[in-house]
């Protein structure tokens, strides 16, 4: 069942929520990719900032967006993962604890894609009992649901950074993420200062229907339709100067 405008029952209840200068649970412990147990502190003593990006592995849409997107942004700035900052993707799949192989195959990956000497020392990929998901996921604001008509999670898409005492300093939504406000996002948590609240353009993953025969909103990006009206208005506006432009063309030949 969907709202008027579209949003599906799943959705209404998930979202990321800007929890900025929030302390991230440092003593919730995790498995890493090789299986051991780890507390999530562990990656903030380093004394570097903590990029946390909440996925699961097996997810078949957004969350490979997500860190596409992300490693692709990082390989846009100067700053080294495993040197200048970290990065921590927190599985909010409690299944996936009892699959190690997963985690270890997706750092595999994504330190391949990043291509960066050392790379394997700031790449890191989490799973956890659903307590310490439960935990970490409350603390950052991430909600999530399970659908059980598709028999996936329903969630948005976004990452935040973390200064190195493991407070919240910046949020980034979406799969697209400018290079210049990760490196900026870096340099604030570095400094241990806490930036603003960012424009919640979500999107969401939700998988195909077929009980109904359509998709659920499978990626869906929530607009403003004031930005939609703008669109329209130029489109317009752009249409008439072009028809009078070409009118005094012909007028000028006769």
């Amino acid at each position: 069942m969907s709202e008027p405008n579209g949003l599906p029952e799943a959705l209404k209840t998930i979202g990321i929520e800007q929890k900025l200068g929030a302390q991230m649970p440092m003593d919730v412990e995790f498995k890493d990719e090789d299986g051991k147990a780890v507390k999530l502190g562990s990656y903030f003593n380093t004394g570097r900032p903590v990029i946390i990006a909440f996925v699961y592995y097996e997810c078949p849409m957004l969350c490979n967006q997500v860190l596409n997107g992300l490693s692709g942004s990082l390989k846009g700035i100067t700053f080294d993962a495993g040197k200048d900052f970290d990065v921590v993707a927190i599985s909010f799949d409690a299944r996936e604890n009892d699959k190690p192989d997963l985690a270890k195959n997706k750092k595999a990956a994504y330190v391949e894609r990043y291509g960066r000497a050392g790379a394997e020392k700031g790449w890191h990929f989490l799973t956890g009992t659903q307590e310490s998901i439960d935990k970490a996921t409350a603390a950052a604001g991430f909600s999530y649901k399970w659908d059980e008509k598709s028999g996936q999670f329903a969630h948005a898409a976004g990452v935040m950074i973390a200064t190195p005492e493991g407070r919240l300093s910046r949020y980034l939504y979406g799969i697209d993420y400018s290079p210049k406000d990760i490196k900026f996002g870096i340099m604030e948590s570095n400094e241990n200062k806490v930036g603003t609240a960012a424009e919640q353009l979500l999107l969401y993953c939700y998988h195909y229907d077929p009980s109904t025969g359509k998709y659920g909103l499978a990626i869906l990006r929530v607009m403003r339709v004031g930005g939609v009206l703008t669109l329209a208005l130029m489109g317009v506006m752009g249409f008439v100067f072009w028809r009078r432009n070409k009118r005094k063309a012909v007028d000028g030949e006769q």
